[in-house]
């Protein structure tokens, strides 16, 4: 009997000969999250773009896959797009992954697939796991629209700005952040969008000690601070949206207060503006009370 594994990916080339570049999804943690799809186009491929190919190297031993790996990440992609050209005009397949989950969703890969489609090449996917999707899935929060920003600013003052777009956000809001400023993260939701702003923390999605944590953005913040082990990992949060616009001149003002930190006068007072649908001039007559 056959090999499963080594079954060749279905490809249809038409008339052309050139070689088929394959975005593959792969387990964001539990390494049975992969698809028999996945392990297929794996295990035929010519060669394996892998983000860090020590990291690939695990899962591709787990299951017996010894396609040889590239390395290709943000510090190199530009300079592989030449190299895979050629590879794909040979006529052979190349797979692309990172080291967890969906190529190109806050991962590398932009710069090889849009320079690919520029020049016509073949590019498919197999699509699996997803961080983001994983932690909308289980949240609770209204899925029907969202808004994925990935990471927000490392500083806090910049954090708080770039938290104040979402005061009035319909949208549920999907972010990404780091073990280390997870807890100064939450007490910038509270300074910025309110103590009451429901938040969800997806922590370590799949693996051993994954958690979904679910309430007011104060609260949150005194659970971890309760339990620092709730810190640890890696994190998906989930801002739910709004439906009311800013209701007083106070709410104006504190949003006018974060922004003009990182923001011109006018330019703050235009986003606030487009935020609470009132007019530029009223709230530019605001933003010059408190200079």
């Amino acid at each position: 009997m056959s090999d499963p594994l080594r079954k060749a990916p279905t490809v249809n080339h038409g008339e052309s000969t050139a070689g088929c570049l394959w975005v593959v999804a792969t387990p964001i943690g539990n390494l049975t999250d992969i698809s028999k799809r996945a392990l297929e186009v794996l295990a035929n491929v010519s060669c394996i773009l892998a983000e860090d190919t020590r990291h690939s190297k695990r899962l591709l031993n787990h299951y017996g896959i010894r396609t040889r790996l590239r390395a290709c990440h943000d510090h190199n992609e530009a300079e592989q797009v030449g190299w895979l050209c050629a590879q794909l005009e040979s006529g052979v397949d190349i797979a692309l992954i990172s080291d967890a989950g969906t190529p190109l969703i806050s991962d590398p890969g932009y710069v090889l697939v849009s320079q690919l489609r520029k020049r016509s090449f073949r590019v498919q996917c197999v699509p699996g796991p997803s961080a983001i999707v994983a932690a909308l899935s289980v949240a609770g929060l209204p899925t029907d629209r969202f808004v994925f920003d990935g990471f927000l600013p490392a500083k806090s003052a910049a954090r708080q700005a770039a938290l104040a777009v979402y005061a009035l956000e319909g949208r549920t809001v999907v972010l990404l952040e780091s073990s280390h400023r997870i807890e100064a993260c939450l007490v910038d939701i509270v300074s910025v969008l309110g103590p009451q702003r429901r938040v969800v923390l997806a922590r370590e999605l799949t693996k051993k000690f994954e958690t979904v944590l679910d309430g007011d953005a104060a609260d949150l913040v005194q659970r971890l601070k309760e339990d620092p082990d709730q810190t640890r990992g890696e994190f998906v949060l989930l801002i739910e949206g709004v439906t009311q616009p800013l209701k007083d001149d106070q709410e104006v003002l504190r949003m006018l207060q974060i922004l003009m930190a990182e923001l011109p006068l006018k330019q703050a007072a235009a986003l606030v503006a487009s935020l609470a649908d009132r007019k530029k001039n009223e709230v530019y007559k605001l933003a010059l009370s408190l200079k």
